[in-house]
């Protein structure tokens, strides 16, 4: 039995469920997604923002934010330093942004949701500025605000996220008012 525990163990085959895996436009494999999730550009926004957040101690569904993105996509917080009027951004793929800021969303509780968005599209592909309010619990006070610069791609089944680059604004930064559209 041990010699078969560690054949399998150096041939790489895994005795344990997989999850399922889907192509992506790009070749690559990605979890396979609910298609709930990916059926439209407010289906996959709401889907991003609710596999972030969680409760303290609560563990997130990180297979499903991977099934959301391609798996190039890259995750690219920017950000002013405090005496510097210099804009820096960091760049995170799609796993380096789950080892980064996974535990910190889990231990402390995160709660994200689109409060306005403005989309374009052409053909398959779209653009939709996603102002956002975070806060620690659903309904707690809001520590952050921004917009989130989501770039997605109809493959001609479901949607994919291609990028996402943010910027949250501090005290005294007000988001522009062409980013606020009644939404409710």
């Amino acid at each position: 039995m041990r010699r078969l525990v560690m054949a399998v163990a150096v041939a790489g085959i895994s005795v344990g469920p997989l999850a399922a895996q889907t192509t992506a436009p790009t070749g690559g494999t990605m979890p396979e997604a609910d298609p709930a999730d990916v059926s439209s550009t407010d289906a996959i926004v709401t889907a991003l923002y609710a596999s972030i957040s969680g409760a303290a101690g609560e563990a997130r569904n990180w297979d499903r934010f991977r099934s959301l993105f391609i798996p190039e996509a890259k995750l690219i917080p920017s950000f002013v330093r405090p005496n510097n009027a210099k804009a820096e951004a960091l760049v995170w793929a799609v796993d380096e942004y789950i080892e980064q800021a996974g535990a910190q969303l889990e231990e402390n509780g995160f709660f994200e949701r689109e409060i306005s968005n403005v989309e374009e599209r052409f053909e398959g592909i779209a653009h939709r500025f996603s102002t956002y309010d975070s806060r620690r619990t659903p309904d707690g006070d809001i520590i952050a605000k921004g917009i989130n610069s989501i770039q997605l791609m109809w493959d001609g089944e479901r949607w994919w996220i291609v990028n996402i680059f943010w910027r949250g604004v501090g005290p005294g930064d007000e988001i522009p008012a062409r980013y606020w559209n009644q939404k409710g």
